[in-house]
């Protein structure tokens, strides 16, 4: 069972509230609801930019804490930012700088547009609304250098590992990086992590982690998912997560609503038996 003090619910998005059709079902919408009309503090904490992720959480129908590009970005309930970390600008120069091969597909993820070296129709499939829209562009040519994120995609997470590499090398302090899924790799400033932007809507509510139950299917979860009081790691999730975090529960599927169907068990179900 949940502790009885847990406060706060913090979930990542795709693979994890979205569904495959990268969606907010009604049905999570609905569990949603009824926690926020509890009081539960909802935050939802993505790599996504947020002019991609705000029209998704709007879905749900109530004002909620906002935690964007693997927590480069905070905005408050009322949409404003709060917080916004970027890259150095002379660091994003020298990795495009590096003559990365063109089978990667090189994403700069900038305030109101993403920069891409090449189309690519995975990447699109994520947007069911086309807010932040791309800008397919020469890396050569690119002068302007003020980036969120650096995002990398492959459909070999190997070669992703091999790319990682090559770039922390030559940057070994410089950057946070993570697998948000096994082939998308990312570089944001290495001050930035979910964690570090939870820990700041937290301090602002008057919560701590240990008020705080955490989801999510990706590296860039991890943090997050071990400092809350109760981490739970979707069962899509890569068996490398599962394997290193094994200490903590595998619930069911995104496609299957499992936070939603856990967070009515284990809080909506032990409240209204508390309350006969």
């Amino acid at each position: 069972m949940i502790k009885e003090d847990i406060k706060v619910i913090i979930s990542d998005l795709d693979g994890t509230l979205l569904n495959s059709d990268h969606r907010i079902s009604e049905y999570t919408k609905e569990i949603f609801r009824e926690l926020h009309n509890q009081n539960y503090l909802i935050i939802v904490a993505t790599g996504r930019h947020h002019l991609d992720a705000m029209p998704i959480i709007e879905t749900l129908g109530f004002p909620i804490y906002l935690v964007t590009s693997n927590g480069a970005r905070i905005h408050c309930p009322k949409k404003e930012l709060l917080f916004s970390t970027n890259m150095v600008a002379e660091a994003v120069k020298s990795v495009l700088e590096m003559d990365i091969p063109a089978e990667y597909t090189t994403v700069l993820f900038k305030e109101n547009v993403w920069q891409t070296n090449k189309h690519n129709d995975k990447l699109l499939e994520f947007q069911t609304e086309l807010n932040y829209v791309p800008e397919l562009v020469n890396y050569k040519e690119v002068t302007d250098f003020d980036v969120i994120k650096i995002f990398f995609t492959h459909e070999s997470h190997g070669k992703l590992l091999e790319l990682r590499e090559t770039i922390l090398e030559k940057h070994p302090d410089v950057f946070s990086h993570a697998f948000s899924l096994p082939h998308c790799l990312e570089f944001m400033d290495k001050s930035v992590d979910k964690s570090v932007a939870i820990a700041r809507i937290l301090e602002i509510e008057g919560y701590e982690f240990h008020q705080s139950i955490s989801f999510g299917d990706g590296y860039n979860d991890e943090k997050m998912l071990i400092t809350t009081a109760k981490g739970l790691i979707m069962g899509n999730a890569p068996d490398s997560l599962k394997n290193k975090l094994s200490h903590l529960e595998v619930i069911s599927n995104n496609h299957k609503d499992g936070v939603a169907s856990y967070l009515v068990e284990k809080l909506l179900n032990k409240l209204s038996l508390e309350t006969e």
